[in-house]
Order: structure tokens, then C-alpha cells, then sequence
């Protein structure tokens, strides 16, 4: 009977964030105890159903006269715990001669709720009869009803020895070879998605469901809606698109009308459907001319089956010769070997406090949910876990950095205010406080692990050639890694010019470090590290090469780190003997999701601008303003300026979606729109070397105008360009917009950045236009991790991104729970070595050996 109970859940939750007012209906709690009790009754199929009725009813009833929040927070944690199973209903008095259930007797009751696998094989067939033999579970509504969102428990779990520990744990391991009928050919393709072991099947989580629950007719479809549709193919055929693009249409029938499926960029695909087959689709309705059309669809064949079941059917990643009813057959079986018998790592206070469901029942619902509450609970655990064991490991890798002490670099205050005074501008307030950061971790003996964020233009590069300088004063050398020569020589311009205003500036020597960098320059650089000459370098990644030795190196400062690999910012920091580190990042993120991703560094903010620098002007317009636009660029051009246009695509081959690419309008824009100008095309297949020459000619004029892809989000300072054109703007985050926007209104001159949007989308105009009323790129990070998740900011930790495979850093309160739940079990006990704490330990120990350098 999911539905009462799933609508009753929903209200308590809701009670939970109004504060326990009794608001969440009108009326009361008590008021809501009639239609539910009715609705409750009718789904009702077991006589515990009806005692667990009876037992809500009363709490509902009685809700009304508690007096206080206090009392009203422990009636609906009480409510929430009896319907998920968490707590159980008192036992009635039982006379002594009576023996209790045995808890063997109990687990067996509750496992008869589960779905049980109709599959029943010889052990002689081969894979194929295997897959036409899969019977898939019995129909939801046929199977008893799941009141629970979490498998019965009988108390608090044992606690385990470190052994026992281990073994469930390493049970895992357990080669996926050893399940029934997976033989060496089977492994070898689920290797290719990297299962390995059971573990590794069991944590490959569906990428999307067909929701044969809530299958939509064509004649009930409603543009801008993600539907899951089952038709027949009535027509395929190859067309051409706008500028003679090809694409496939696909015509489907369900008997109540026609939709049109059309992909892009996958013309091959003729060859697999056939005329008369059924497919299932999933994709978002659109309308184009009065027409019902999906663009690049996700679909399968269907599987007659899963219409009469009436369930949401996980879909896989698939590779060649592994079909989607063989990635099911074979989590099925897993599930019923293994899931009950994985460890639950988090310890039982934390899923107390957060209300989360247990580990083997969330893995269930994630991979054959019940129903779409459930499956959402199921990921709200699962997320919760990645999130939470992210923050512990960093947390870890702090504590084992800053073990061993550092070399501490203090500077008395007079000669700190001479540096300040010395210097051609006064800094900002939110510089003052990150360099007073800087300051106070590097005068101790700890290593300084800190992340200066700052957005675009807020003056980073000031602050780190001040703490370059503190290092130098104490006799030590520093270093500063950018992830591009053209990066490194703006900051070696930069930091240079600020270090030689400083007393006793002119006595630094600060040398540059490229791959460009001359053989016998290279070679007396080398030498100057070794022997201690060279006090500051800063270089890209030829400053990690195996013949860069530094004497002393004291304090590394990398720049833009997400765009370097974990390995390369470990070669940096071992140059030295525990340096310092300050990492620094222009990407605008969130606080709460900056302090999950860098859990273990300290954060300095500098999120003001410094004075007299022009906003950028931001318009959202329309694809028929395009030529007046390319005409104001015209213009801007005559004053001497000079203009960067960029598109989401590099080919057009790159987007099974129709739209502008940057190699194909190069081309047009020079032969047709400005033939009488001199352009450029940059984009990230371009060797470094081509790169480098591309932006070197840009920023010294020899281009005047610049077609690009996103590579130039960071790294490119041209103080002469006005003019930023965006084509296809929703394609991008706000973030991302945000740094595009950066790259111009550098210097004095006035500045636009213009976004043209193809989109019919409300909604992402809407997003568009907040680029228009703010520049503050804080906020636009917040307003884009909300509504569109954290996606476009995962590259901001290559080592963090790739750990989070649901994605569920959309959910802030989600990060923050975690955030907080693993800072309360961490200061509790950082070693994890009280026994509740023991599972917990042994997997952040088998995820370590997978990690690797994550500062």
C-alpha cells in the first residue's frame, strides 16, 4: 500500500521543515486522519498493515495535543521510524513459557516481502537461452505491499571485530566471475565498463528508467515534458537539416497518433531499426510546425514483458555483445546473492540522525525501485554515501599532511606594511583578510594546504606575489604552476612587476619556466633552483620535469589546479619537503559545495573587485539579431578593439544535437561575415603548440577576432578586447558564461558580452537573464548549482568529480548533511577506531588505494 503511506510521509517531512507548527495541513495533523485513514484502509492487504494503521491513527489523533515542537519533533520521528521499519510496534506480553521468534525466524518473514527472481536455469545452457529464458519479477501491484522504506531491524547491529569487519568487506571483492553462468567472455565485457568484481556490479547504478507506470499515449503528450513512450516504427528515412546537415527520422505510431524521433549524428542507426519493430523512447516533447518530435531519444527494443509488469525498469550502460536484458538477469541475481549481505559501513548514529534507509535496501530500490519515492530515497542514501566518504577521505589526507611540520615563514608587521605600501594600488578588504590567511599559516610549523578563491578580476595573482615575497624574505624559494605558457608569462609579467616594487624586491630573481623555454635558458634555470639563485618560478608543468631541483622550496602555489592532474600537483609539492601549498581557482562555486570538494583545505574568499574596474554590459538576445550584432562587432573592430566569438561544439559530428560548431563558422564568418578582418580559431584538439601561437597573436593584435570553443574560459588576458559573443548561450552553466564574460573589460575600454539563445525554453531564458542583472559570479554559481546541478563545476576536482556517479551534488542540502555528518563522526573520533566506527574504516581503506593525491 505505498501510496497512503508515501503521501503520509510526504506530510510529515514537510511538518519536519515548517518546524513541527502542526501547519502542514489545514486543520491539523488530526484533521488529515479521515480520507487518509480511508485511502490506508482500502490498500491495506495484511493484517500487520491494518495494526501499523491503527498505530499512525492514533499518533495522527494525538499529534494535535502536544504542547510543545519538542514533543511534535518525537511523534513524527516515531511515525517516520514505524513506517520505514526502523522502529518496530511494541510486542504484546507473552507468558513466560512462551519462547520469542528467533531473529533467524523474523529476517525470513521480512525477506518474503522482496521480489524473488523467477529465473531457474539448467546449469548446461548457453548465454542466449539464458536471456530468452529471464522472467522478469512478478507486477508491482501483484507482489505484497512494501509499507517500509527500510528492511526490518531487530535493535542495534552488532558491533564487529576488525576481522569480521574485513571479511564482509572483502567479500565484495568477490570476482564477478563467480557469479552463476558468468563465464570468461562475459567477464571480459563487463570489464569494459570497469565491473570487475560484485562490488563493482552492484555500484554500476542504472543511467536512466523506462517507467512503465507512467507510460504516456501520443495524443496525451505535452510539449516540454521527459516521457517514456512504446511505439511502433512506421517510416525511417535519411534528410537533410539546415545547412545540409544530415539526420535520421524516425516515425512512430502508438494508435493514437504519430511522433517523429529525429537523431542527429547518428545516421547508422538506420540500419537497426526495422519497420513494424517496437521500441520504447525516452526523451523530452517538443513541437516543431504543429509536429510531436523527440530529439536524440534514449531507446531500446522493447521487451514485451515489461508492459505487463507495470514497474520502473532500470536502463544500463551497455557495451558490445552485453544486452540490456543480460546487464538486468545478471543484477538481479547479485542483488539475491549478495545485497543482503553487504556491510553497512555508516555507523547506526549517523542513520539515526539523517533517517536514511540501510545500505542493502537502498541498493535494491536503486537498481528495481518499487516506486519512484523509494527510488529517490534509495539515491538520497547512495548519494549520501559518496558525498560523505568523499569528505572523510579528504579529511584523512588533511590529518596525514599536516602531520609532519612544515617550515614556518613569519614576517614582523613593519616590514609586511612597507610590502603594502610599496605597492601601486591599496588592496581590497576581502584581499587583506585572504592574505592575512596566507600570513597566519605560513608563520607555523603546520603545512599551509589553502585554497584562494576569488572571482574574475578580484586580484589573486597580488595576494600570492605577497605571499611569494614572505617566502623569499625568509630565505626560502617558491614556486607558482599555471596550466598554460600563456598563463604562466601573464603571471611571470605580473608577479615580476609586483615583487621589483617591493624593499628589497630587486634582489629577487624570478625566472620563467615553459616547455618554450630555450635549452641553455632551461639549463641555467635548472641551475639557479638547484643551488638557491633563483628565489621565485613560476613555469607550467615543465616546472615538475625530472631535472627541475630546488634547493629550498618552501611554498608551491598552483594556479587554476583543476586543470592539472593529480599526479602532476603531487610532483610540485614533493620538490620540496613539505611545502606549503595555496592553491588558487577563478571558477566562482557555492561555499557549501567549495567546502565539500576542498574539505581539506582552509578557504579564503576574495569576493569583492577592486575599485574603478567597468561591469561588463550583458544583453540575452535572439538568433534575427545575429546581424545586427556581427554589425556592432564591425564597429568595435574600427575603434581598434577586438572581438572573441565562441560555440559549444568544435565539429559539428561532436553533438547529436543540431547547432552551431566552431570549425564550420570559422570558416563562414571569414569568407562571408568578415572577410576584411583578421580571425583566428582556437579549441582544445589544437596541439599546445598551436594553442599557444593562436593566443600569443591574439593578444598581441595580430587577430582581431577570435573563434573559440570553451578554452578560453581561464588563462587569456587581453586588455584590448570589448566585445564577448556567445552563440547557443544555454548550453553553457552561468558559471561557465560568468568566466566567458571575464575575458573582456580587462582594460579601459568600455565592454560587452552578448549570449544568443536558440532556445523556446522560458525556464532557461529566464536563467539567461540573470547573467543580465548580476555580475557577481558567486551568485550565479548558487543560482546554477540549483537549478541545473553541480555538473558544470564537477571539473573544478578531477579526484572528487569522478566519485560522484549520481550526480547528487544538485542537492545542497544533501552536501550539506553530509558535510556536517562527517565533520560530527571525524572530530569524534579521527582515527575511527571504536568499534562502531570499525566497517567505516575498513572502507575508506579500500577506496584509498583508488584515490590517490587528492589535495
Amino acid at each position: 500500500m505505498p501510496s497512503a503511506l508515501e503521501t503520509l510521509v510526504k506530510i510529515l517531512k514537510l511538518e519536519q521543515e515548517t518546524g513541527f507548527r502542526n501547519t502542514a495541513v489545514i486543520g491539523g495533523l488530526g484533521s488529515f486522519v479521515g480520507n487518509w485513514e480511508r485511502d490506508a484502509r482500502q490498500q491495506a492487504k495484511r493484517p500487520e498493515h491494518h495494526v501499523l494503521i491503527d498505530d499512525l491513527i492514533q499518533l495522527l489523533h494525538d499529534y494535535d495535543d502536544k504542547d510543545s515542537a519538542d514533543q511534535r519533533r518525537e511523534s513524527v520521528k516515531y511515525m517516520l521510524g514505524r513506517i520505514t521499519g526502523r522502529i518496530q510496534p511494541p510486542r504484546p506480553a507473552q507468558p513466560e513459557t512462551v519462547a520469542p521468534p528467533e531473529a533467524g525466524e523474523q529476517e525470513s518473514d521480512a525477506a518474503a516481502d522482496l521480489p524473488v527472481d523467477g529465473e531457474q536455469q539448467d546449469a548446461g545452457q548457453d548465454a542466449e537461452t539464458v536471456e530468452e529464458s529471464y522472467t522478469p519479477p512478478p507486477p508491482a501491484r501483484d507482489q505484497p505491499a512494501r509499507h517500509r522504506a527500510l528492511p526490518s531491524r531487530r535493535g542495534r547491529r552488532p558491533a564487529l571485530s576488525p576481522e569480521e569487519a574485513a571479511a564482509k568487506l572483502a567479500a565484495l571483492q568477490t570476482p564477478v566471475s563467480a557469479l552463476h553462468r558468468v563465464g570468461e567472455k562475459m567477464a571480459e565485457k563487463l570489464g569494459r565498463l570497469g565491473i570487475v568484481t560484485v562490488g563493482d556490479l552492484l555500484f554500476t547504478f542504472p543511467r536512466r528508467y523506462d517507467d512503465y507506470t507512467r507510460m504516456r499515449t501520443f495524443n496525451r503528450l505535452v510539449p516540454g515534458e521527459t516521457v517514456t513512450v512504446v511505439a511502433a516504427i512506421r517510416n525511417v528515412a535519411r534528410r537533410q537539416g539546415r545547412a545540409g546537415r544530415p539526420y535520421l527520422s524516425v516515425v512512430l505510431e502508438d494508435g493514437t497518433g504519430t511522433l517523429q524521433a529525429v537523431f542527429f549524428g547518428q545516421l547508422w542507426l538506420q540500419r537497426q531499426f526495422k519497420r513494424g519493430s517496437m521500441i520504447v523512447a525516452s526523451g523530452k516533447v517538443e513541437q516543431f510546425r504543429n509536429e510531436v518530435m523527440m530529439t536524440n531519444p534514449e531507446w531500446e527494443l522493447l521487451e514485451r514483458e515489461h508492459l505487463h509488469t507495470n514497474r520502473i525498469v532500470p536502463v544500463y550502460p551497455l557495451t558490445k555483445g552485453l544486452s540490456a536484458r543480460t546487464m538486468r538477469r545478471l543484477m538481479r541475481q547479485a542483488l539475491s546473492d549478495h545485497a543482503a549481505n553487504v556491510p553497512d559501513y555508516l555507523p547506526e548514529s549517523v542513520l539515526e540522525r539523517t533517517g536514511l534507509p540501510d545500505l542493502s535496501w537502498a541498493l535494491e530500490q536503486v537498481h528495481f525501485p518499487d516506486s519512484h519515492d523509494y527510488l529517490e530515497h534509495a539515491r538520497q542514501r547512495l548519494s549520501f554515501d559518496e558525498l560523505f566518504l568523499f569528505q572523510m577521505a579528504v579529511m584523512e589526507a588533511r590529518r596525514d599532511w599536516q602531520s609532519a611540520p612544515g617550515q614556518p615563514l613569519a614576517v614582523p608587521d613593519e616590514w609586511l606594511g612597507a610590502a603594502l605600501a610599496a605597492l601601486p594600488f591599496q588592496l581590497t578588504a576581502a584581499q587583506q583578510r585572504a592574505l592575512d590567511d596566507i600570513r597566519r599559516d605560513l608563520a607555523r610549523d603546520v603545512p599551509m594546504n589553502r585554497l584562494l578563491q576569488g572571482d574574475v578580476g578580484s586580484g589573486k595573482t597580488a595576494v600570492a606575489a605577497l605571499a611569494l615575497a614572505i617566502a623569499v624574505h625568509n630565505g626560502k624559494q617558491a614556486a607558482l604552476m599555471a596550466p598554460t605558457s600563456i598563463l604562466a608569462e601573464q603571471h611571470a609579467r605580473n608577479v615580476t612587476g609586483l615583487l621589483r616594487a617591493l624593499p628589497g624586491g630587486e634582489q629577487i630573481e624570478c625566472r620563467l619556466l615553459t616547455g618554450s623555454t630555450p635549452s641553455a635558458e632551461r639549463d641555467e634555470i635548472y641551475a639557479g633552483l638547484a643551488e638557491g639563485s633563483v628565489h621565485v618560478v613560476i613555469g607550467t608543468h615543465a616546472l615538475i620535469q625530472g631535472g627541475v631541483t630546488f634547493r629550498d622550496l618552501a611554498l608551491a602555489i598552483v594556479d587554476e589546479q583543476h586543470r592539472f592532474g593529480v599526479e602532476q600537483r603531487g610532483s610540485l609539492r614533493g620538490k620540496g619537503f613539505n611545502p606549503h601549498v595555496l592553491v588558487m581557482t577563478a571558477t566562482p562555486i557555492p561555499r557549501t559545495l567549495a567546502l565539500t570538494l576542498y574539505a581539506d583545505l582552509d578557504l579564503s574568499l576574495i569576493d569583492e573587485l577592486p575599485p574603478g574596474r567597468s561591469p561588463v554590459e550583458t544583453r540575452v538576445l535572439r538568433p534575427v539579431e545575429r546581424e545586427r550584432v556581427y554589425s556592432f562587432i564591425r564597429a568595435q573592430l574600427g575603434k581598434g578593439r577586438q572581438a572573441f566569438i565562441v560555440y559549444p561544439l568544435v565539429e559539428a559530428t561532436d553533438d547529436q544535437e543540431e547547432g552551431q560548431a566552431a570549425v564550420e563558422e570559422y570558416e563562414r564568418l571569414r569568407s562571408a561575415i568578415f572577410p576584411n578582418y583578421r580571425l583566428g580559431l582556437l579549441h582544445g584538439r589544437m596541439a599546445p603548440a598551436e594553442k599557444d601561437a593562436v593566443m600569443h597573436a591574439f593578444a598581441s593584435g595580430e587577430l582581431q577576432i577570435l573563434v573559440a570553443t570553451s578554452v578560453i574560459e581561464v588563462g587569456i588576458d587581453v586588455p584590448n578586447a570589448s566585445v564577448m559573443l556567445i552563440e547557443h548561450a544555454e548550453r553553457f552553466g552561468l558559471a561557465q558564461l560568468h568566466q566567458f564574460r571575464g575575458r573582456v573589460g580587462r582594460g579601459e575600454h568600455r565592454s560587452y558580452c552578448l549570449l544568443i539563445t536558440e532556445t523556446p525554453s522560458e525556464e532557461a531564458i529566464a536563467r539567461l537573464s540573470a547573467l543580465e542583472e548580476t555580475t557577481d559570479g558567486f551568485k550565479l554559481a548558487e543560482i546554477d548549482w540549483r537549478l541545473r546541478g553541480a555538473g558544470d563545476l564537477l571539473g573544478i576536482r578531477q579526484s572528487g568529480a569522478q566519485q560522484f556517479r549520481l550526480t547528487e551534488l544538485m542537492n545542497p542540502r544533501l552536501v550539506e548533511l553530509a558535510q556536517r555528518e562527517a565533520r560530527t563522526v571525524y572530530a569524534d573520533d579521527p582515527p575511527l577506531g571504536r568499534p562502531e566506527h570499525q566497517l567505516l574504516a575498513q572502507r575508506l581503506q579500500a577506496l584509498a588505494g583508488r584515490r590517490g593525491d587528492i589535495s
